[in-house]
């Protein structure tokens, strides 16, 4: 079969199929070819996303997505992140996870708009670096970081003292849309959740033999160690709410593993054990109401629109939107300790949130 006369300068470079050097899906699929393609799709505005972790953050600037889109029809989305995983695959065109050949890739490439919401070094030489007619967030500058764009600046003053972060009334989402120039109507995280994980976990409406499911996430991770809950209260209120006629389940990853099976062994309470994030994802949304401090499984809740029942002690509860799906829930004496990983106080702060003010914000969830 004889080449066709096809021009260099007739390819859609500029088509969202475009995939390099390889058949595009309009081709696999439908033998379709440049220049006379019924599936030319021509970009409108190629947009950067630098935000590289952690996975809570990744998932609640998920966002700014069906913003961008909406603003900018037929935008092509390149995503640069440390945790892949965790991104919704089909509302985004290129995902890359931080390393050395996709910012040597990234670098190389020209974009409309570059925005990096990450204050870390590497994040913000890489938006020095990138080829952008408009950049947005936090950017090197003189070997300190910077805004890019004015509307940057409320969110690195709050992160760079404690009083102006204390004083602080507006929600995370509010203030990267600021950053982006827009204003916040609302808009959903997006997070995919696996058919298969969830049908397979179907059958905790079976274990559960039709009470209502309370998920409850019993660690907070490592770096803020203040926010835990005393092991005490976890088991009372495992016993509390199944003599209430609940089905409470912990919930954890490989760091609440060991806690979590103490606690199945002193309460009976049910401990599905740890599992891939995408499964983890799928059993979060068999709950019915979600318990949890501030950590990823916060997000997780709020992305598979699940109501939420949030511990906080040592930040600023105006920086979390809980959708009208949740209710915080803080000591009565208020925390000294704001971001601090050590308590300051001898009777720490967790040690007011009874185990009836939970209960009870679970059960106002639940109706």
């Amino acid at each position: 079969m004889s080449l066709p006369e096809i021009g260099v300068s007739e390819l859609k470079f500029d088509c969202k199929h475009f995939r390099g050097g390889i058949p595009c899906k309009p081709n696999k699929q439908h033998s379709a070819t440049c220049p006379n393609c019924n599936y030319y799709s021509p970009i409108s505005k190629r947009i950067l996303i630098i935000k590289l972790g952690a996975l809570g953050d990744v998932i609640r600037t998920t966002p700014l997505l069906t913003r961008f889109k909406k603003e900018y029809p037929n935008c092509h989305i390149t995503w640069l992140t440390l945790s892949p995983a965790i991104l919704p695959k089909s509302e985004i065109d290129e995902v890359y996870k931080f390393d050395f050949t996709a910012t040597y890739i990234i670098r190389h490439q020209k974009y409309d708009i570059a925005l990096n919401l990450d204050k870390e070094y590497e994040a913000c030489a890489l938006l020095r670096d990138v080829k952008a007619d408009k950049k947005m967030g936090y950017i090197l500058n003189e070997n300190h970081i910077d805004v890019a764009n004015p509307n940057a600046k409320h969110k690195l003053i709050t992160g760079l003292f404690d009083q102006y972060s204390q004083e602080n009334t507006r929600n995370y989402l509010d203030e990267i849309f600021e950053i982006c120039e827009f204003d916040f109507q609302g808009e959903e995280y997006l997070l995919d959740i696996n058919k298969t994980h969830f049908e397979k976990w179907n059958k905790l409406d079976e274990i559960a033999q039709g009470k209502k499911i309370i998920g409850l996430n019993t660690g907070c991770g490592k770096r803020w160690l203040t926010r835990l809950w005393p092991k005490e209260y976890w088991i009372e209120l495992i016993n509390s709410l199944k003599a209430a006629g609940y089905f409470p389940m912990v919930l954890g990853g490989p760091d609440e593993h060991e806690m979590n099976t103490y606690f199945y062994r002193e309460t009976g309470a049910y401990y599905p054990g740890t599992h891939s994030l995408e499964e983890f994802i799928s059993i979060a949304a068999h709950c019915d109401v979600i318990v949890s401090a501030v950590s990823m499984m916060m997000h997780i809740a709020i992305g598979v629109k699940k109501p939420l029942v949030l511990f906080n002690n040592i930040f600023n509860k105006h920086e979390f939107l809980l959708y009208g799906r949740g209710e915080i829930v803080e000591p009565t004496s208020g925390c000294s300790c704001f971001y601090g990983n050590t308590c300051s106080r001898e009777n720490h702060c967790m040690n007011e949130l009874s185990v009836e003010s939970v209960k009870n914000a679970i059960e106002a969830q639940l109706k």
